[in-house]
């Protein structure tokens, strides 16, 4: 109810089993609406989470009443240590849809938007079907903002930190001590792009993440690593581009350049998207309005 809230003028009353609302007519509708479809979906035996209840209200605001409705989307038959995982919006149901019809998919949105995390649950649920023999997950390692030059340790442990996300996105989703196992195996293997360099990627399932730090010779020398029954997802945010101010990033020039070639989707995510707390989304729009601002200041 307070998240409902939130997002409106209206005031929401509980009083026993009966909710008043009250406040503008349009409102009043709106959130009325709202609640009916999300006692709906729970009665279907859907879990609706505070983010997916701020997006509805959101949505409802924005485009009307029928809008509102609880997007119902896919789930895999992959869990996290919380529940099965699934898309959580209309964007996140076409990437679903493109990683299985397409064998590179570009998955392009801020941060929050579950690029990553999908990515990872859509590999792990190919490696159950025994659709692909193993996973590749791999990163740029740049800089963003910070050294790691000085920290102690080989060369390995120096970019273990930029490698963190992936590694927490497989141990949310392999119970118990299964995602070491799998990874002492080879069956998955996580490593820097760097290291991508040379090899030939057969019967496997490889992620490339945070790809908008990837140069234009990165990208090409990755996409060109796929062999024969490989797919790939490329995930990144064109907003946070951590390269230097020289070097242009290769996820932003590739849309370009392979925006017309059959079996290859590119799938943008917005802010709308965001699956993290809900302020993230609050912050994600802010900062677009900053830029736009300021953008219009210097032109």
């Amino acid at each position: 109810m307070r998240a409902i809230e939130s997002e409106f003028e209206a005031k929401i009353v509980v009083r026993g089993e009966e909710i008043i609302v009250t406040g503008a007519d349009d409102e009043v509708q709106q959130i009325t609406q709202v609640l009916r479809d999300l006692m709906r979906s729970v009665k279907n035996g859907l879990t609706q989470e505070v983010t997916d209840i701020i997006r509805a209200s959101r949505t409802v605001k924005e485009s009307g009443p029928d809008a509102a409705r609880p997007f119902a989307g896919e789930f895999l038959d992959i869990m996290s240590k919380r529940e099965r995982i699934r898309a959580r919006g209309p964007n996140q149901q076409r990437y679903v849809e493109a990683v299985r019809d397409c064998d590179i998919v570009f998955s392009i949105g801020p941060a929050g938007t579950g690029k990553t995390y999908l990515a990872v649950a859509m590999a792990l649920s190919a490696l159950r079907r025994n659709d692909v023999e193993r996973i590749v997950l791999t990163r740029p390692a740049v800089e963003a903002g910070e050294s790691l030059g000085f920290l102690p340790g080989d060369p390995q442990e120096k970019v273990d930190p930029y490698l963190k996300p992936l590694y927490d996105a497989l141990n949310d989703m392999t119970p118990g001590n299964k995602g070491n196992k799998l990874l002492e195996a080879g069956t998955i293997e996580i490593a820097p792009l760097a290291y991508m360099r040379g090899r030939t990627l057969n019967n496997a399932f490889v992620i490339l993440d945070e790809a908008q730090n990837t140069t234009t010779a990165q990208m090409k020398m990755f996409l060109t690593r796929l062999g024969a029954n490989s797919r790939a997802i490329i995930t990144g945010d064109v907003t946070q581009v951590d390269l230097p101010e020289e070097k242009r990033s290769g996820l932003i020039e590739v849309q370009s350049i392979l925006n017309n070639i059959k079996g290859i989707s590119f799938i943008y995510l917005t802010e709308k998207d965001v699956v993290r707390h809900r302020l993230v989304q609050d912050i994600i729009k802010a900062y677009e309005k900053f830029e736009v601002e300021k953008e219009d200041k210097e032109s």
